[in-house]
């Protein structure tokens, strides 16, 4: 069964932009937290963008004012998109659902590891060329 499906990955310039999709299916939707990872060749997977069960987002520092996640409810479809590329953003993007939302401060967040996800889609590959 696939719980989560991203497409939307392409090869673009430095300064280009993306929109990445991830389907989910209706439980899988409903987790506590989806989120955007994404993996360089050689590094360590890394959480970019999701949103929290109660509607907030979270978003990487390095990603902060480029980069956007939106959902469409009636689609269960998350999307991830993402303004002035840069060579860094290249990698292998996933989407990945789990349900460890806590409170810090009054707020509901997830935290970006890895080992806190149960789902995770495929990937798509963006590649950032300058």
């Amino acid at each position: 069964q696939v719980h989560l499906q991203e497409s939307g990955g392409d090869s673009v310039q430095t300064g280009g932009f993306l929109r990445l999709s991830c389907e989910a299916d209706s439980d899988t939707y409903s987790s506590e937290c989806v989120t955007w990872f994404r993996q360089a060749p050689g590094k360590e997977r890394e959480g970019v963008a999701g949103f929290v069960f109660a509607g907030s987002r979270a978003y990487a520092p390095s990603v902060q004012d480029r980069f956007t996640v939106s959902k469409d409810n009636a689609k269960k479809t998350l999307y991830l998109q993402m303004l002035n590329l840069q060579p860094e953003d290249r990698g292998v993007y996933y989407c990945a659902a789990g349900n460890h939302a806590r409170l810090d401060g009054g707020r509901w967040t997830c935290d970006f590891h890895m080992r806190l996800y149960t789902f995770w889609g495929q990937g798509t590959q963006v590649t950032v060329s300058s």
